[in-house]
């Protein structure tokens, strides 16, 4: 639990992640998970899990359980299907956000083979993916599921609300999530002057490189994989060195309280 009241910025580069390799997936962990484990570093605020997969064509994480948790995940590259056992069955794609509220507990599945479900010839391509998890306010509520369409929004090039739980927020098209003290912001930056966004001002913030490079006042360049860490401080710009997507947690609070 962090217990720093003053800014700080920690920067973590993107090959310095734990890994899960195996013959169907490269996973790379920015905070501990499964097997790796390091107790210096188990979150970030309200953010426990923020891993980077690419799972191989007809491959996936078979049928498993998780309970009291946010789930956010959000494709970088190809298709993922998800089923779980409150019915739900789809296919979501880079533009798509979804959410998943483990709540009492649920059941799911994350496969790379779509064309089981829509008919398509089988492919070869990987899905490529970032998961995140966050805190709900309390335990013990109703599993769930949400779904929704942002490509659009995304194409201004700015920092879009992909999921929220922040009051300030509730009027944008986002996914809900029971967190009320955590956002997550998207952007799609072209990599020109005219397309450069400030990050939000909070006690907690997350940056996460999904794409390509940027610059970030203050810390400098940021390459895909890498994340930066902040604390009691924000605003700062970040520009985009040619096309780039960054995923930014805006959160209000940390693990234990505020």
């Amino acid at each position: 639990m962090s217990t720093l009241t003053t800014p700080h910025i920690d920067v973590h580069r993107g090959g310095d992640r734990m890994k899960t390799r195996v013959s169907w997936l490269d996973s790379k962990h920015s905070f501990s998970f499964g097997e790796h484990y390091d107790p210096e570093n188990t979150h970030h605020g309200l953010l426990l899990v923020n891993n980077e997969d690419v799972v191989s064509p007809g491959q996936g994480f078979d049928t498993h359980p998780h309970r009291d948790m946010e789930i956010v995940t959000w494709v970088l590259g190809g298709s993922l299907v998800h089923q779980d056992s409150l019915g739900h069955s789809g296919v979501i794609y880079p533009g798509l956000a979804q959410r998943m509220s483990a709540g009492t507990g649920i059941l799911h599945s994350e496969k790379n083979d779509s064309w089981r479900l829509d008919g398509a010839i089988e492919h070869d391509d990987p899905v490529h993916f970032v998961q995140m998890w966050v805190v709900p306010d309390e335990p013990g509520l109703d599993p769930g599921y949400q779904q929704l369409e942002i490509d659009d929004e995304l194409a201004g090039g700015g920092l879009v609300t992909v999921a929220s739980g922040l009051p300030r927020y509730r009027d944008r098209t986002a996914i809900a999530i029971n967190s009320s003290h955590s956002a997550l912001h998207v952007a799609r930056m072209p990599g020109d002057p005219e397309h450069v966004v400030d990050l939000p001002d909070a006690p907690y913030t997350h940056l996460f490189v999904a794409r390509g490079e940027v610059e970030m006042e203050g810390v400098g360049t940021l390459y895909e994989g890498d994340a930066v860490r902040l604390t009691r401080t924000g605003g700062q710009r970040v520009e985009a060195n040619g096309p780039a997507e960054i995923m930014v947690w805006e959160m209000h609070a940390r693990l234990g309280g505020q």
